[in-house]
Protein backbone atom coordinates (compact mmCIF):
# COMPACT_ATOMS: atom_id res chain seq x y z
CA UNK A 1 0.00 0.00 0.00
CA UNK A 2 1.44 3.54 -1.16
CA UNK A 3 0.57 6.36 1.62
CA UNK A 4 1.21 10.27 1.43
CA UNK A 5 1.31 12.23 4.39
CA UNK A 6 0.58 15.89 4.30
CA UNK A 7 1.74 17.05 7.26
CA UNK A 8 4.04 20.73 5.78
CA UNK A 9 5.00 22.71 9.49
CA UNK A 10 5.67 23.51 11.89
CA UNK A 11 8.42 22.00 13.92
CA UNK A 12 6.63 20.95 16.95
CA UNK A 13 3.34 19.62 14.58
CA UNK A 14 5.66 17.57 12.34
CA UNK A 15 7.13 15.96 15.76
CA UNK A 16 4.05 15.31 16.97
CA UNK A 17 2.75 13.64 13.71
CA UNK A 18 6.05 10.54 14.01
CA UNK A 19 4.50 8.35 16.12
CA UNK A 20 2.20 7.79 12.87
CA UNK A 21 4.83 6.10 11.22
CA UNK A 22 5.49 3.17 13.64
CA UNK A 23 1.81 3.11 13.88
CA UNK A 24 1.27 2.39 10.12
CA UNK A 25 4.43 -0.18 9.69
CA UNK A 26 2.92 -2.34 12.63
CA UNK A 27 -0.63 -2.20 11.21
CA UNK A 28 0.80 -2.23 7.59
CA UNK A 29 4.19 -3.63 7.64
CA UNK A 30 4.80 -3.78 3.89
CA UNK A 31 3.42 -0.27 3.79
CA UNK A 32 5.22 2.21 1.38
CA UNK A 33 4.98 5.85 2.93
CA UNK A 34 6.18 9.05 1.37
CA UNK A 35 5.78 12.43 3.37
CA UNK A 36 5.27 16.11 2.30
CA UNK A 37 7.12 18.53 4.48
CA UNK A 38 8.43 21.79 4.45
CA UNK A 39 12.12 22.12 3.52
CA UNK A 40 13.38 23.23 6.81
CA UNK A 41 11.86 20.55 8.67
CA UNK A 42 13.14 17.71 6.29
CA UNK A 43 16.22 17.13 8.12
CA UNK A 44 14.30 15.53 11.30
CA UNK A 45 12.55 13.49 8.88
CA UNK A 46 15.68 12.17 7.26
CA UNK A 47 16.49 9.93 10.28
CA UNK A 48 14.30 7.77 8.78
CA UNK A 49 14.68 7.68 5.84
CA UNK A 50 17.23 4.78 3.47
CA UNK A 51 20.24 3.61 5.55
CA UNK A 52 20.00 5.85 8.65
CA UNK A 53 17.97 3.75 10.90
CA UNK A 54 17.29 0.27 11.14
CA UNK A 55 13.87 1.31 11.28
CA UNK A 56 12.91 2.45 7.99
CA UNK A 57 10.02 3.87 8.27
CA UNK A 58 9.64 7.14 5.03
CA UNK A 59 10.24 6.03 1.70
CA UNK A 60 10.09 9.43 0.13
CA UNK A 61 10.55 13.27 1.65
CA UNK A 62 8.91 15.23 -0.57
CA UNK A 63 10.14 18.88 -0.08
CA UNK A 64 8.20 22.13 -0.50
CA UNK A 65 8.82 26.18 0.87
CA UNK A 66 5.13 27.66 0.61
CA UNK A 67 5.97 29.58 3.84
CA UNK A 68 8.46 31.66 1.39
CA UNK A 69 6.78 31.23 -2.11
CA UNK A 70 3.35 33.09 -0.63
CA UNK A 71 6.12 35.60 -0.30
CA UNK A 72 6.99 36.22 -4.16
CA UNK A 73 3.98 34.22 -5.74
CA UNK A 74 4.93 35.57 -9.15
CA UNK A 75 8.18 35.39 -10.02
CA UNK A 76 10.33 32.83 -12.01
CA UNK A 77 12.13 31.64 -9.60
CA UNK A 78 9.16 30.44 -7.02
CA UNK A 79 7.21 29.43 -10.75
CA UNK A 80 10.45 27.06 -11.40
CA UNK A 81 10.32 25.63 -7.62
CA UNK A 82 6.47 25.01 -7.91
CA UNK A 83 6.23 22.78 -11.26
CA UNK A 84 9.57 20.91 -9.58
CA UNK A 85 7.84 20.23 -6.77
CA UNK A 86 4.70 19.62 -8.53
CA UNK A 87 6.69 16.66 -10.41
CA UNK A 88 8.07 15.28 -7.32
CA UNK A 89 4.77 14.66 -5.51
CA UNK A 90 3.15 13.66 -8.62
CA UNK A 91 5.86 11.21 -9.65
CA UNK A 92 4.03 8.40 -7.55
CA UNK A 93 0.42 7.10 -7.14
CA UNK A 94 -0.98 6.49 -4.12
CA UNK A 95 -3.42 4.49 -2.26
CA UNK A 96 -4.35 6.88 0.39
CA UNK A 97 -3.47 10.86 0.87
CA UNK A 98 -4.03 12.07 3.97
CA UNK A 99 -4.24 15.50 4.98
CA UNK A 100 -2.90 16.10 8.50
CA UNK A 101 -2.54 19.57 8.73
CA UNK A 102 -6.30 20.87 7.65
CA UNK A 103 -5.28 24.09 6.06
CA UNK A 104 -5.73 25.31 2.27
CA UNK A 105 -2.30 24.57 1.91
CA UNK A 106 -2.34 21.04 2.46
CA UNK A 107 -5.40 20.86 0.89
CA UNK A 108 -4.04 22.29 -1.95
CA UNK A 109 -0.95 19.68 -2.01
CA UNK A 110 -3.62 16.56 -1.53
CA UNK A 111 -5.45 17.36 -4.29
CA UNK A 112 -2.41 17.77 -6.53
CA UNK A 113 -1.37 14.30 -5.43
CA UNK A 114 -2.03 11.42 -7.68
CA UNK A 115 -4.54 8.68 -6.55
CA UNK A 116 -4.19 5.39 -7.65
CA UNK A 117 -7.30 3.46 -8.67
CA UNK A 118 -9.45 3.32 -6.40
CA UNK A 119 -7.34 5.64 -3.72
CA UNK A 120 -8.63 8.28 -1.68
CA UNK A 121 -7.85 11.20 -0.06
CA UNK A 122 -8.74 11.32 3.53
CA UNK A 123 -8.86 14.53 5.92
CA UNK A 124 -10.30 15.61 9.04
CA UNK A 125 -13.75 16.73 9.29
CA UNK A 126 -13.78 19.27 12.12
CA UNK A 127 -11.44 21.96 13.94
CA UNK A 128 -9.96 20.87 17.34
CA UNK A 129 -9.25 23.25 20.59
CA UNK A 130 -6.58 25.54 19.72
CA UNK A 131 -5.57 23.79 16.34
CA UNK A 132 -5.83 25.79 13.00
CA UNK A 133 -8.78 24.47 10.55
CA UNK A 134 -9.78 25.62 6.88
CA UNK A 135 -12.93 24.59 5.12
CA UNK A 136 -10.24 23.07 1.78
CA UNK A 137 -8.98 20.14 3.54
CA UNK A 138 -12.45 18.90 3.88
CA UNK A 139 -13.88 19.69 0.35
CA UNK A 140 -10.80 18.02 -0.94
CA UNK A 141 -10.92 14.77 1.02
CA UNK A 142 -13.15 11.94 -0.15
CA UNK A 143 -13.45 11.17 3.16
CA UNK A 144 -13.68 13.53 6.40
CA UNK A 145 -13.28 11.68 9.93
CA UNK A 146 -14.64 13.81 13.17
CA UNK A 147 -12.00 13.70 15.63
CA UNK A 148 -12.89 14.83 19.77
CA UNK A 149 -12.31 18.41 19.82
CA UNK A 150 -10.64 18.14 23.29
CA UNK A 151 -7.36 16.46 22.19
CA UNK A 152 -4.04 16.09 22.32
CA UNK A 153 -2.46 17.12 19.04
CA UNK A 154 -0.43 13.56 18.92
CA UNK A 155 -3.06 11.50 19.12
CA UNK A 156 -5.45 13.61 17.12
CA UNK A 157 -2.70 12.57 14.23
CA UNK A 158 -2.32 8.96 15.29
CA UNK A 159 -6.74 9.05 15.52
CA UNK A 160 -6.83 10.15 12.01
CA UNK A 161 -4.66 7.77 10.51
CA UNK A 162 -5.88 4.98 12.05
CA UNK A 163 -9.43 6.18 11.14
CA UNK A 164 -8.20 6.35 7.61
CA UNK A 165 -6.32 2.98 7.22
CA UNK A 166 -8.64 0.95 9.33
CA UNK A 167 -6.46 -0.04 11.95
CA UNK A 168 -6.48 -0.24 16.34
CA UNK A 169 -4.87 2.58 17.69
CA UNK A 170 -2.50 1.08 20.68
CA UNK A 171 -2.49 2.95 22.98
CA UNK A 172 1.44 4.05 23.86
CA UNK A 173 2.64 5.94 21.04
CA UNK A 174 6.22 5.42 19.59
CA UNK A 175 7.77 8.34 18.17
CA UNK A 176 10.78 5.92 16.48
CA UNK A 177 13.09 8.96 16.78
CA UNK A 178 15.48 7.40 19.76
CA UNK A 179 16.47 4.48 17.68
CA UNK A 180 16.83 6.12 14.47
CA UNK A 181 19.06 9.19 15.88
CA UNK A 182 21.33 6.60 18.00
CA UNK A 183 22.13 4.87 14.67
CA UNK A 184 23.71 8.21 13.25
CA UNK A 185 25.16 8.55 16.59
CA UNK A 186 27.36 5.54 16.05
CA UNK A 187 28.23 6.29 13.13
CA UNK A 188 29.12 10.38 13.64
CA UNK A 189 28.81 13.54 16.25
CA UNK A 190 27.83 16.43 15.22
CA UNK A 191 29.56 18.16 18.72
CA UNK A 192 31.46 16.73 21.25
CA UNK A 193 28.85 16.71 24.48
CA UNK A 194 29.56 17.59 28.13
CA UNK A 195 28.88 14.62 30.58
CA UNK A 196 26.13 15.44 32.70
CA UNK A 197 24.96 18.07 30.79
CA UNK A 198 20.85 19.77 30.75
CA UNK A 199 20.25 21.50 27.33
CA UNK A 200 18.16 24.74 28.22
CA UNK A 201 15.51 25.51 25.09
CA UNK A 202 14.55 29.67 25.52
CA UNK A 203 13.91 29.98 21.74
CA UNK A 204 10.34 29.99 21.14
CA UNK A 205 8.43 31.59 17.87
CA UNK A 206 6.44 33.81 19.79
CA UNK A 207 7.99 36.09 22.52
CA UNK A 208 4.98 35.93 24.54
CA UNK A 209 6.42 32.30 25.25
CA UNK A 210 9.45 33.16 26.57
CA UNK A 211 10.45 32.32 30.29
CA UNK A 212 12.50 35.36 32.09
CA UNK A 213 16.27 35.70 31.27
CA UNK A 214 17.12 35.97 34.93
CA UNK A 215 14.54 32.76 35.72
CA UNK A 216 17.11 30.68 33.15
CA UNK A 217 20.43 32.10 35.34
CA UNK A 218 18.94 31.24 38.96
CA UNK A 219 17.60 27.54 37.80
CA UNK A 220 21.06 27.19 36.60
CA UNK A 221 22.78 27.93 39.56
CA UNK A 222 20.96 24.67 41.07
CA UNK A 223 21.40 22.49 38.55
CA UNK A 224 25.38 23.37 38.47
CA UNK A 225 25.25 23.04 42.18
CA UNK A 226 23.91 19.73 41.81
CA UNK A 227 26.88 18.55 39.64
CA UNK A 228 25.30 19.66 35.56
CA UNK A 229 26.48 21.23 32.85
CA UNK A 230 24.65 23.73 30.98
CA UNK A 231 23.98 23.63 27.49
CA UNK A 232 22.10 26.74 25.68
CA UNK A 233 20.74 26.18 22.21
CA UNK A 234 19.48 28.41 19.12
CA UNK A 235 17.80 28.70 16.18
CA UNK A 236 18.53 32.46 14.94
CA UNK A 237 20.62 35.36 15.58
CA UNK A 238 18.57 36.96 18.29
CA UNK A 239 18.16 33.60 20.21
CA UNK A 240 22.10 33.38 19.66
CA UNK A 241 22.43 36.97 21.69
CA UNK A 242 20.35 35.61 24.10
CA UNK A 243 22.01 32.56 24.75
CA UNK A 244 25.01 34.48 25.08
CA UNK A 245 23.90 36.46 27.40
CA UNK A 246 22.45 33.76 29.73
CA UNK A 247 25.36 32.04 29.85
CA UNK A 248 27.73 35.10 30.91
CA UNK A 249 25.12 36.11 33.17
CA UNK A 250 25.62 32.38 34.52
CA UNK A 251 29.11 33.07 34.69
CA UNK A 252 29.29 36.21 36.72
CA UNK A 253 26.50 34.74 39.15
CA UNK A 254 28.60 31.68 39.87
CA UNK A 255 31.86 32.95 39.65
CA UNK A 256 35.49 30.38 39.31
CA UNK A 257 33.04 27.66 40.64
CA UNK A 258 31.18 27.79 37.10
CA UNK A 259 33.57 28.08 35.21
CA UNK A 260 33.22 25.83 32.23
CA UNK A 261 30.10 24.70 32.98
CA UNK A 262 28.24 26.93 30.87
CA UNK A 263 28.39 26.11 26.79
CA UNK A 264 26.59 28.07 23.97
CA UNK A 265 26.29 25.62 20.98
CA UNK A 266 26.80 26.66 17.54
CA UNK A 267 23.79 27.26 15.61
CA UNK A 268 23.46 23.77 14.57
CA UNK A 269 21.01 22.35 11.38
CA UNK A 270 18.12 20.40 12.67
CA UNK A 271 19.52 16.93 12.27
CA UNK A 272 22.52 17.75 14.33
CA UNK A 273 20.74 19.45 16.74
CA UNK A 274 18.57 16.49 17.38
CA UNK A 275 21.17 14.17 17.70
CA UNK A 276 23.40 16.71 19.97
CA UNK A 277 20.44 16.66 22.14
CA UNK A 278 19.92 12.92 22.43
CA UNK A 279 23.28 12.87 24.38
CA UNK A 280 22.26 14.91 26.55
CA UNK A 281 20.64 14.06 30.23
CA UNK A 282 18.05 15.96 29.97
CA UNK A 283 16.20 19.21 28.53
CA UNK A 284 14.49 22.02 30.09
CA UNK A 285 12.64 24.30 27.93
CA UNK A 286 9.45 26.89 26.58
CA UNK A 287 7.00 25.43 24.41
CA UNK A 288 8.70 25.41 21.30
CA UNK A 289 9.52 22.42 18.45
CA UNK A 290 12.84 21.84 20.15
CA UNK A 291 11.61 21.10 23.22
CA UNK A 292 9.02 18.90 21.12
CA UNK A 293 12.00 16.74 19.83
CA UNK A 294 13.26 16.58 23.35
CA UNK A 295 10.20 14.61 24.47
CA UNK A 296 10.21 12.40 21.24
CA UNK A 297 13.28 11.43 21.78
CA UNK A 298 12.39 10.52 25.52
CA UNK A 299 14.46 12.81 27.20
CA UNK A 300 13.85 13.52 31.43
CA UNK A 301 12.28 17.04 30.31
CA UNK A 302 10.59 19.98 31.87
CA UNK A 303 8.38 22.20 29.38
CA UNK A 304 7.34 25.61 30.62
CA UNK A 305 3.94 26.92 29.97
CA UNK A 306 3.10 30.81 29.99
CA UNK A 307 -0.23 29.55 29.07
CA UNK A 308 -2.59 26.89 29.63
CA UNK A 309 -1.94 24.81 26.91
CA UNK A 310 0.18 21.82 27.52
CA UNK A 311 -2.51 19.69 27.61
CA UNK A 312 -2.86 19.75 23.74
CA UNK A 313 1.10 20.11 22.85
CA UNK A 314 3.18 18.92 26.08
CA UNK A 315 3.99 15.61 27.49
CA UNK A 316 1.30 13.66 28.51
CA UNK A 317 0.68 10.73 30.72
CA UNK A 318 1.91 8.33 27.93
CA UNK A 319 4.84 10.00 27.11
CA UNK A 320 8.43 8.90 29.10
CA UNK A 321 8.88 9.03 33.19
CA UNK A 322 10.28 12.48 33.58
CA UNK A 323 8.41 14.46 31.19
CA UNK A 324 6.03 17.03 32.72
CA UNK A 325 4.82 20.40 32.08
CA UNK A 326 5.02 23.38 34.70
CA UNK A 327 2.28 25.90 33.76
CA UNK A 328 1.43 29.48 35.56
CA UNK A 329 1.23 33.45 34.65
CA UNK A 330 2.63 35.14 33.65
CA UNK A 331 5.10 32.43 34.42
CA UNK A 332 5.86 29.49 36.39
CA UNK A 333 8.52 30.04 39.45
CA UNK A 334 12.17 29.17 39.24
CA UNK A 335 11.61 26.96 42.03
CA UNK A 336 8.00 25.14 40.20
CA UNK A 337 10.47 24.70 37.26
CA UNK A 338 13.49 23.14 39.61
CA UNK A 339 11.15 21.17 41.76
CA UNK A 340 9.23 19.54 38.63
CA UNK A 341 13.36 18.50 37.73
CA UNK A 342 13.55 17.10 41.14
CA UNK A 343 10.29 15.19 41.15
CA UNK A 344 10.94 14.09 37.75
CA UNK A 345 14.22 11.85 39.52
CA UNK A 346 16.61 14.04 37.51
CA UNK A 347 18.34 15.81 40.72
CA UNK A 348 18.36 16.80 44.57
CA UNK A 349 16.55 19.35 45.82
Amino acid sequence: MKILLVKLSSLGDVVHTLPVLQDIHAALPDAQIDWVVEKSFAPLLSFFVDDHTLNRSINRVITCEIRRWRKSPFSSATGSEWRSFKAALQAQSYDAVIDLQGLSKSAVVSWLARLAPNGKRYALANQTEGSGYEAPTRWVADVAFHIQPHIHALKRSRELVALALGYRLDLTPDFGLKQAVDQQIRAQSAIKIVANTVTFIHGTSRAEKQWPCSHWVELAQHLIRAGHHIALVHGNAAEHATSQAIAQAIAISLGPSGRGSVMVWPMLPLDELTAALAQCVGVIGVDSGVSHIAVALGLPHVQIYNFDTAWRTGPDEQTAIGQVSVFATPAPSVQAVWQAWVDGGQGTA
